[in-house]
């Protein structure tokens, strides 16, 4: 049953075993002036048969990217989650499962993890992963301190380019210890802001225009300054482009919502955290590790736990005591499904009809920002008016459009950014150029 009625007698009995008189009691802390002192204004109640066609047409007011096609990114996206990863991710074993300190009951959710560690460490070109984290942001966070710790240094230096709310977070962590936050707009203000007291160099790979440039160039001048590289990474992207483990990079985090995890009122969703061997043992949330037992079969163990909270708070480094695990699941069930070879066809598609659009839009008139720049999936246009009332009309015709990025940064207002997965069509793209064309010339 979705919920369960209790009779006037049951809700007596359960206050009677409880020691309190009334129902009233259970809100004594809550001043009188905040509490409504009157019964709800709800309408008579409806039979079971006629209460679920009343939330049904409620719900049918709705209108998501199952009912139109979505081209809205920056940071989340529409992507297609095949109907296995629900059905194996919603197994008792793993929505049931608890927190995995003893490894002798937590074996299945412990090889689990392994394996989503296993491949971020490969997307990534690092040496090891841990066990995720709450979101994108947070991991970039998290990385920041991570460099404060180890290099002893005050300062992190991030590129605007870096997605504004993981700019946000890594601001209000690095504060909090002590330190300050430089941005930078270019590569070439990245040499100007370097200095002795920089722990590190935060790069977005691909940036919040979609650009697919100057990673390598940062993590070369933050290695030159003494500082850790940090690169924020598309996950789904990497399949396609050079991984910056392999170019030096330190630190690769990023969010996985495009791995399988589906649009949903913004979350939850996870983050992933990798690094190169010297930083694995500066690792902040949980790694689990393989090992054998006492027969040397094959098993996982969570190791490395000091550095959790639950373990040595005094000198933990991290507050990640738990982690978005089934969101994990639901991305290495993912991977598992695709193989390198089918997420490559996912970025290929993705990118190639990605740029069919934006030549579809030049075509009209709006200029693709910076321009020159290499992008995959996700690109920005300059818009000859307000992107709101574009965005609106689009709304209106049955298609959500793209993301207004002057609401984050006023350098870039007038910007449209469009994302394109691989579940977009060229008709679907020619809908919203043939809209752009109407709403231009009204």
């Amino acid at each position: 049953m979705a919920y369960l009625p209790y009779t006037e007698e049951d809700r007596q009995t359960m206050l009677a075993l409880l020691g309190i008189p009334s129902v009233d009691a259970l809100f004594e802390d809550i001043p009188q002036a905040a509490r409504l002192d009157r019964p709800l204004n709800l309408p008579p109640a409806l039979a079971e048969m006629e209460l679920q066609s009343h939330l049904a047409a409620l719900a049918g007011k709705n209108r998501s990217t199952v009912d139109m096609p979505s081209f809205l990114g920056a940071g989340y996206y529409d992507r297609y989650v095949p109907a296995a990863v629900g059905a194996l991710a919603s197994r008792g074993e793993f929505a049931t499962a608890y927190t995995p300190y003893q490894p002798e009951l937590s074996q299945g959710t412990l090889a689990a993890i392994f394996e989503f560690q296993t491949m971020i460490a490969g997307l990534t070109g690092t040496a090891a992963a841990q066990a995720s984290m709450y979101d994108g942001a947070s991991a970039v966070g998290e990385a920041a301190l991570l460099a404060l710790a180890h290099t002893r240094r005050p300062r992190v230096v991030v590129a605007r380019g870096v997605h504004p709310d993981s700019r946000a977070v890594a601001k209000t962590y690095v504060t909090a210890r002590g330190g300050k936050l430089t941005v930078v707009d270019e590569l070439a203000d990245l040499e100007q802001a370097l200095g002795e007291d920089v722990a590190a160099v935060i790069w977005q790979y691909p940036d919040m225009l979609g650009g697919v440039n100057g990673m390598i160039g940062a993590v070369e001048r933050a290695h030159h300054a003494g500082a850790l590289a940090v690169v924020a990474a598309d996950p789904v992207a990497l399949a396609l482009l050079t991984p910056p483990g392999a170019v030096g990079a330190d630190v690769v985090v990023g969010e996985g919502q495009p791995l399988g995890n589906r649009l949903g009122y913004g979350g939850p969703t996870l983050g992933f955290f990798a690094v190169t061997t010297p930083l694995i043992r500066k690792l902040p949330g949980r790694l689990v590790g393989e090992t054998v037992d006492g027969q040397g079969r094959r098993g996982f163990v969570l190791t490395l736990q000091a550095r959790e909270q639950h373990i040595r708070r005094e000198k933990a480094t991290s507050n990640i005591c738990s982690n978005h695990s089934l969101n994990a699941l639901q991305a290495t069930i993912y991977l598992a499904l695709l193989g390198p070879r089918g997420l490559q066809q996912v970025a290929s598609r993705s990118a190639a009809t990605a740029h069919y659009l934006a030549e579809r839009l030049e075509a009209v008139g709006l200029v693709r920002v910076p321009a020159g720049v290499p992008f995959l999936y996700e690109f920005a246009v300059r818009v000859p008016g307000s992107v709101a009332d574009l965005n609106r009309h689009l709304l209106q015709a049955g298609i959500i459009g793209g993301f207004e990025l002057g609401r984050w940064e006023p350098a870039w207002d007038g910007l449209w950014q469009l994302a394109v997965s691989e579940r977009r069509t060229r008709a679907e793209c020619d809908r919203l150029v043939e809209e752009v064309r109407q709403w231009m010339s009204r």
